[in-house]
C-alpha cells in the first residue's frame, strides 16, 4: 500500500513539476480550427513546446476557441500557457483597405495606425507576395492587437487569397492565378477611372474597345500608382513618367495592376458593357460623359472645362 501511495505522490509531483516548467512563446498566437490533437500539432509547428500530454490536459480544461490569442507574455509556465489558450481571446481592431488604394499607401497607413515599422511591412510583403500590386482584397479586416509586421502581412495576404479563390470559383469554376491577375490589372484601371460602380462596365467597354482598335488607353488613372495614388496627374507627369503605368506612352493594360481592386471592378473587367464608346470625360456633375467619336468628346471636354 505504501508503494502505491509513493508512486501516486511521485506522479503528482512530476505532474506539478511539468505544469510549472517555464516555456517560451510569442505575444500573439493563432489557434486553428479542428480537434485538440490538430491544435497541439499546429501550436508545435509555431515553435511552442507542446505535446501529447498537453492534449490530454486540454481535454480536461476544455478545447481552445479558434482564432487569435493575446498571451501578453513571452515566458510563462506550461500551466499558465494552457489556461490562457483555453480562456483568453485576443483584443481585435479593425483595419480597412478601400477599393482603389495602392499597396504603398496601405502599408503607410498600417505603419501609422498600428505603430508598426514601415520597412518591415514592405520586407514582409516582398517576401510573401509575388505580385507587386493588387494582392490585397479591399475589405475590413479584424486584426489582433500587438501583431507584428510579418504576421500581419501574411495574415492579410492569406485572407485576400481565400477571397480571390472563392470569387474565381463562383465566376469560372476554378482559380487560375495568371488569368486572375490579368483581370486584376484591367480591373485596377477601371477602379481608378470610374466615378461609380454603375460606370464600371462602361469604362471597361472603353478599355476593351480601344485595345481592339490598337489605340493607347491614355488614361490618367493609370498614373495614380504607388506613392502617386492621390497625386493630380499633370501634363508634365504624362511627359516625364517612364513607368509601365504610363498608358499615354505604352499600348495595352499595364502588366502590373495599378491598385487593389473591388469585386465590382473585377466583374466589370470580365463582363464589360456592350458599347462602341472610345472616349469619356468627367462632367461637372462628377460623372462621366461617354462617346464613340472624337468630335463629341472635344465638345464634352469644352463643356466640362468652362
Amino acid at each position: 500500500m505504501k508503494y502505491i501511495l509513493d508512486m501516486v505522490l511521485i506522479i503528482i509531483l512530476s505532474f506539478m513539476y511539468y505544469l510549472n516548467k517555464p516555456m517560451q512563446t510569442t505575444d500573439i498566437i493563432h489557434i486553428p480550427k479542428g480537434s485538440i490533437n490538430n491544435i497541439i500539432t499546429q501550436l508545435a509547428k509555431q515553435n511552442n513546446n507542446v505535446g501529447k500530454l498537453d492534449a490530454l490536459i486540454l481535454r480536461v480544461l476544455g478545447s481552445p476557441q479558434s482564432g487569435w490569442i493575446n498571451i501578453n507574455e513571452k515566458t510563462l509556465t506550461k500551466a499558465d500557457f494552457l489556461y490562457k489558450i483555453t480562456h483568453a481571446k485576443a483584443a481585435l481592431q479593425n483595419i480597412t483597405l478601400v477599393p482603389g488604394e495602392t499597396t504603398y499607401i496601405f502599408l503607410n497607413q498600417l505603419a501609422k495606425n498600428l505603430h508598426l515599422d514601415r520597412k518591415k511591412l514592405q520586407n514582409a510583403y516582398d517576401f510573401y507576395s509575388v505580385h507587386k500590386e493588387g494582392a490585397f482584397v479591399p475589405n475590413t479586416y479584424k486584426i489582433p492587437l500587438a501583431i507584428n509586421e510579418d504576421k500581419l502581412i501574411k495574415l492579410l495576404l492569406e485572407q485576400s487569397l481565400r477571397q480571390m479563390k472563392s470569387i474565381s470559383l463562383k465566376l469560372f469554376g476554378l482559380y487560375d492565378e495568371k488569368k486572375w491577375f490579368q483581370y486584376v490589372a484591367i480591373a485596377s484601371v477601371i477602379q481608378k477611372e470610374s466615378a461609380s460602380i454603375e460606370e464600371m462596365p462602361i469604362v471597361s467597354s472603353v478599355i476593351h474597345n480601344r485595345i481592339k482598335k490598337g489605340m493607347r488607353l491614355q488614361m490618367d488613372g493609370t498614373l495614380n500608382y504607388g506613392k502617386y495614388s492621390h497625386v493630380k496627374v499633370t501634363p508634365k507627369r504624362i511627359r516625364e513618367d517612364r513607368s509601365v503605368f504610363n498608358t499615354y506612352k505604352h499600348k495595352g493594360i499595364p502588366k502590373i495592376p495599378v491598385c487593389n481592386v473591388s469585386l465590382d471592378a473585377i466583374r466589370a473587367a470580365i463582363f464589360p458593357a456592350k458599347t462602341t464608346h472610345l472616349y469619356f470625360m468627367k462632367s461637372k456633375k462628377g460623372t462621366h460623359d461617354f462617346t464613340s467619336n472624337y468630335s463629341t468628346h472635344l465638345k464634352n471636354i469644352n463643356r466640362a472645362t468652362k
